[in-house]
């Protein structure tokens, strides 16, 4: 069961309620409800950490494969828009690579790369404009979409130009036609929302992984011939090839030019870029400053569907090795796509302390002491935790401790509820835990001690109180429990119940005195003996009068047919 709403979904079903896309959703946009996770689209900013860090894969991304096989059955060309990340994915050459996707249907291939050069040299063209300020980069869309949305006052910084993808778009639209199609493929989810707000560049998004999927769903494999013939239009990329790795999109722009004033920074990942703008004072920038800001760490090359388990040296290594140099580089780009960004800052519902307080009680934090910030929920504080229940984003048995309390409680009131005794031995056989009805059977000695602080009594072994040693080292070396009738202790008699807690480390004990029970079971014995022996006599005083009686009347019949054959003779 799933429900896409958005580029990323869960399947209801597979996921198991650990709560690890909370700890790793950044800006927590994850719903909790009856233990299951779904994504809150219009929060979200398809990062795709929760993808990649899910343990049960409950959270997919929407799949648009099947979108463009239907696009490439029209009749328009349709042209792909090849992320320079490529190389890390796909163990073959451009022109291979080229073939392969030619023969699903393509028109051609093209290197987003290109698109990408074009906004380096109108980000350089800029930069040297500017007398001093701040510009951060648009071409990674969920940093876009993190200012947007959680950083809205800096929006406005926002390089006022679109994506390398959608200016690479553009690009080959003014080159063939503004009729064809595109396709994007590469490693980044956030594509797929970029490609759904601007169709008029875009068509569909696709990741390499359904590109993967793609190819073995219709039997295909990469080509592996030279493919002499086959090319990247209408050209090859050149320093644009950078851009997938940290770093990338500075050097491309030093390559254009940019003046002495200019100050480059580069940072990768969201926690980078927040550390970046924190407390930052924009009266202050003196130069021009240009944040090159990527969400994933190192670059697109480690993007959420990169799809490679090479290693990461290999992957840049292989990016570099093919970058092509080109002197000199162009200061006028030939294409530009502007774009302006706006904010649509993300609103939190205001709450007061009295029913952040009440939040907290639900969870049993009644004091400040008890907020313990552990994160196992997700949220860095309780106090956070708080809020996502009044939001109704969170449930109150995402809380360990809260839980951990409950259970212990619950197990503490069965513990004593119980009439039988009831212990935990460790693999030692000595005490970890046990309830009143054991120390008061058991514990002849310091009995009042013991059930003042039952806690006194952890720790000694189970000899010292009770022997039956055969049976709890049997229950503790299988896997199924241990049923002991009528085990003699002391003159009393006793039902053993023990049972494995983990296997070969603990074992659980009840013990049932069942001395009064057999005692009552020989009296009855006793009685019932006594009334079939009374029977026994009863039967044989009978037979003796039956025997009598035959006798008496075997002699009387006897006479008679002695007289009655006397008769018959005279």
């Amino acid at each position: 069961m799933s429900e896409i709403t958005g580029t990323v979904y869960t399947l209801y079903n597979e996921c198991q309620d650990c709560y690890k896309c909370v700890r790793r959703c950044p800006v927590k946009s994850i719903r909790i409800q009856d233990g299951h996770a779904c994504v809150l689209s219009d929060k979200c900013i398809s990062c795709g950490r929760c993808v990649a860090s899910c343990p049960s894969h409950a959270k997919r991304v929407r799949s648009d494969w099947e979108a463009v096989k239907k696009l490439l059955s029209t009749q328009k060309e349709v042209y792909v828009s090849l992320a320079p990340s490529w190389r890390a994915s796909f163990p073959c050459t451009s022109k291979q690579l080229t073939a392969t996707l030619k023969k699903l249907g393509f028109a051609g291939v093209s290197e987003t790369a290109i698109g990408a050069e074009e906004v380096s040299i109108e980000t350089a063209r800029m930069l040297n404009k500017k007398d001093k300020g701040l510009m951060i980069s648009s071409a990674c869309p969920v940093i876009v979409k993190y200012i947007r949305l959680y950083k809205p006052e800096l929006s406005e910084y926002i390089t006022p130009i679109a994506s390398p993808a959608l200016t690479h778009a553009k690009f080959l639209k003014k080159t063939y036609g503004k009729n064809i199609s595109v396709v994007f493929i590469g490693p980044c989810i956030a594509k797929k929302e970029e490609s759904d707000n601007h169709k008029d560049l875009i068509d569909y998004a696709l990741t390499f992984e359904e590109l993967k999927i793609w190819l073995k769903e219709s039997d295909r494999k990469l080509e592996t011939g030279d493919c002499a013939e086959e090319n990247f239009v209408p050209e090859y990329a050149h320093e644009g090839a950078l851009y997938p790795l940290d770093g990338g999109m500075n050097e491309t722009i030093k390559k254009v030019g940019v003046n002495d004033k200019v100050q480059l920074c580069q940072v990768c990942s969201l926690e980078a870029f927040d550390s970046a703008v924190q407390d930052l004072s924009l009266d202050k920038i003196q130069n021009p400053i240009f944040i090159e800001a990527l969400a994933c760490v190192g670059g697109c090359v480690h993007g959420p569907c990169i799809s490679t388990k090479d290693s990461d040296t290999n992957n840049i290594s292989r990016i570099l090795r093919h970058v092509k140099t080109r002197e000199p580089v162009p200061t006028k780009p030939r294409v530009v796509v502007k774009e302006e960004y706006t904010s649509m800052p993300v609103s939190d519902k205001p709450y007061t302390v009295d029913e952040i307080r009440e939040a907290l009680k639900r969870i049993g934090k009644y004091a400040p002491e008890d907020e313990l910030n552990c994160a196992g929920c997700g949220y860095q504080t309780c106090q956070e935790m708080a809020k996502a229940l009044l939001d109704g984003n969170a449930e109150p048995s995402m809380c360990v401790s809260y839980m951990r309390k409950i259970a212990t409680k619950k197990a503490s009131a069965m513990l004593k509820s119980i009439p039988s005794a009831m212990v935990i031995l460790d693999k030692n056989l000595n005490i970890m835990e046990t309830n009143e009805a054991f120390i008061k059977m058991f514990a002849k000695a310091d009995k009042e001690q013991y059930l003042s602080d039952s806690s006194k009594i952890i720790g000694f072994p189970i000899s010292d109180f009770f022997e039956a040693e055969k049976v709890f080292t049997s229950a503790l070396s299988g896997i199924k429990e241990v049923h002991k009738e009528n085990h003699k202790f002391n003159n009393k008699f006793y039902d053993l119940h023990v049972f494995p807690i983990e296997e070969n480390l603990s074992i659980g004990v009840t013990i049932t005195d069942i001395t009064n029970v057999n005692r009552s079971h020989e009296i009855v014995a006793q009685k019932a003996k006594e009334v079939i022996d009374k029977n026994i006599a009863t039967v044989q005083q009978i037979a003796c009068l039956l025997g009598e009686h035959m006798v008496e009347t075997e002699t009387i019949l006897n006479t008679i047919a002695s007289e009655y054959n006397a008769e018959d003779e005279d």
